[in-house]
């Protein structure tokens, strides 16, 4: 049984790749992280069925799965689902139907590389929620055992374990991998005593971990392809940015929100032709205002600041957001 799609073996190659150098000679920093990971898969594996079971998945032992980005997939006959790493329309096809899906070149894919694949979808995406207080705690303890000054620096104090554990899941939401500790402690014992507004912590976390993001996003020859922010919109947003004790948020007239929204519909589209991921690239200051606009409506586009990206990496606009 097998998977199937024009565009599907140059994205196994990407998770070839990434199971690659997960599997390379770890770093101190990914010791941490597997140590955590180890001490937490008995917590870990009771919040991740509860995620799961959010899957609309359904995986027919009987079948395999065709899939392809193509819009119409009816030349052959099957059971409409999606692919679940990248949500591309598939089929559920026969066993004898294998050969002329794959003559037709499509890949076709068995059913339990489907689960493993929507299962590490599954865990990835909802990574933000399984990370608990007790989960941070374990990552502390097991940090401190290498870096105990540098920890000491950041909880108890400044900083509680429910603060870090707060920017810890808000770099998972959106997808920046938390195994270098070290970096983001550092981060943390720098500007905690300056200010424990978690979403403002976020931000400085993401820029210092800049080589990080950008080797995530680039391509092969060193460049991104993004959607850019106008400085138009930009002060719009900087000029609607409301202070409280709490914290920081956005706050537009719904006319002037849905115009940029509608906006970035269109970019979105547009830059889907050219891209995998659209990436939207605007300037540090209002970064997290961007995402606040528009994590409701486009949760899955990266919202990328000047900050986060290496000074080496060559930018190219393929479009802009604008009212």
């Amino acid at each position: 049984m097998t998977l199937l799609s024009n565009t599907y073996e140059s994205r196994r190659i990407t998770h070839r790749q990434i199971s690659v150098k997960n599997n390379e000679q770890p770093s101190i920093e990914t010791e941490e992280h597997l140590l955590h990971a180890e001490a937490a898969v008995d917590d870990a594996k009771q919040k991740a069925l509860l995620y799961i079971q959010q899957a609309e998945e359904e995986i027919q032992l009987k079948r395999n799965e065709w899939v392809q980005e193509e819009k119409k997939i009816d030349t052959i006959e099957g059971i409409d689902t999606k692919e679940p790493a990248f949500g591309l329309p598939a089929k559920w096809i026969t066993e004898d139907m294998k050969d002329e899906a794959e003559l037709s070149g499509y890949t076709v894919v068995d059913p339990p590389s489907v689960v493993s694949t929507h299962i590490t979808e599954m865990m990835k995406r909802h990574a933000h929620q399984l990370l608990g207080r007790q989960e941070t705690q374990q990552l502390i303890d097991h940090l401190k055992a290498s870096y105990p000054i540098l920890v000491e620096e950041v909880t108890p104090e400044p900083l509680s374990v429910g603060e870090v554990q707060k920017v810890l899941s808000k770099l998972l939401k959106e997808d920046v991998s938390i195994k270098n500790l070290p970096v983001i402690f550092e981060t943390l014992a720098d500007f905690g005593k300056m200010t424990n507004d978690t979403d403002l912590l976020v931000e400085y976390v993401r820029q210092s971990l800049s080589a990080q993001i950008t080797k995530q996003y680039i391509s092969e020859d060193q460049n991104i392809r993004v959607v850019t922010v106008s400085g138009k919109v930009e002060k719009l947003i900087a000029d609607h940015i409301q202070q409280t004790e709490h914290g920081s948020y956005l706050s537009l007239n719904p006319e002037s929100q849905q115009g940029i929204l509608n906006n970035v519909s269109q970019q979105i589209d547009q830059a889907s032709l050219q891209v995998e991921k659209p990436v939207i690239l605007c300037s540090p200051a209002v970064r997290m205002y961007v995402k606040q606009l528009l994590e409701r409506y486009y949760p899955q586009v990266i919202i990328l600041s000047y900050n986060e990206l290496e000074p080496t990496v060559e930018v190219e606009s393929i479009g802009v957001v604008n009212i």
